[in-house]
């Protein structure tokens, strides 16, 4: 082959990487699919706030909904709901979510693209095309909760997942007992879960 045949083929297989790693790295199920809370959800009161907690999900679940196995690479999605009861609206940015396990170790909250780049280093996606990971961002971004906007009576309810991350960042057990507290709203509120 002369230099002139393989830059022209290099050219054309480059072309069709580009073109063929258009979509999303995993095809995540769109959020208007998500089903209500199950009844079996715990609760605990915030102080005009109930905080709802549904339970963890499964292997099955995580890949039904993201394509990714979450529970591999470390991360736990921790599905929320909040619900504004009365009183001034609720500023959610100064919430702090914090997760400890049995062994009272903390497990780091992660935002919705770090969670993202744990999920891609553990199922060794190194080599994709920027948009699609750009993608897979936006539509993993979008099952996060908003704890930007206040809480008040016209928008009384926010639901959505919190991401964490193991302390070991080694896969998620599902033996393990989980406490999820919630500060700096009006009062404390700790939910265990699992």
């Amino acid at each position: 082959m002369t230099p002139r045949a393989i830059f022209l083929f290099l050219m054309a297989v480059a072309a069709f990487l580009a073109t063929s790693c258009t979509g999303s790295l995993f095809k995540v199920k769109p959020v208007t699919e998500l089903p209500a809370l199950p009844a079996s959800s715990r609760s605990a009161d915030a102080g005009g706030v109930t905080i709802r907690v549904a339970p963890l999900l499964t292997d099955e679940q995580s890949q039904e909904l993201f394509e990714a196995n979450l529970p591999v690479s470390g991360v736990l999605a921790v599905r929320i709901e909040m619900d504004f009861q009365s009183g001034v609206p609720v500023e959610l940015k100064r919430a702090r979510f914090h997760l400890r396990d049995a062994q009272n170790q903390e497990w780091k909250l992660l935002s919705a693209k770090t969670a993202v780049s744990r999920i891609m280093k553990a199922n060794g996606v190194f080599a994709y095309n920027p948009n699609s990971r750009k993608q897979f961002e936006k539509e993993f971004g979008s099952y996060a909760i908003d704890l930007k906007t206040p809480l008040s009576s016209s928008d009384s309810r926010r639901q959505g997942f919190l991401f964490f991350q193991t302390p070991d960042k080694r896969p998620v057990r599902s033996d393990r007992q989980l406490t999820l507290t919630v500060e700096r709203l009006a009062q404390p509120a700790s939910i265990t879960i699992n």
